[in-house]
């Protein structure tokens, strides 16, 4: 697991490219953040740390699929 330190302005998709290379990963890092009180922001201020959960170069690249070409 790694460590994002938030810049003001950043979103969940913003995170979810710099993280994953993928800006469709970010409902799977907001899924994996959701007991977290980090899902009250839309829109980050700067210096919130949000933890990067591993995830295999295949679910990124199954991220980029549509719907009813996954499983």
């Amino acid at each position: 697991m790694k460590a994002y330190t938030t810049i003001s302005g950043d979103t969940w998709d913003i995170i979810a490219k710099a993280a994953y290379g993928n800006e469709m990963m970010a409902d799977r890092l907001m899924k994996e953040s959701r007991n977290l009180p980090l899902l009250d922001y839309e829109i980050f201020p700067s210096g919130i740390t949000v933890y990067i959960p591993d995830i295999s170069e295949e679910e990124t690249y199954e991220a980029d699929l549509p719907d009813w070409r996954k499983d």
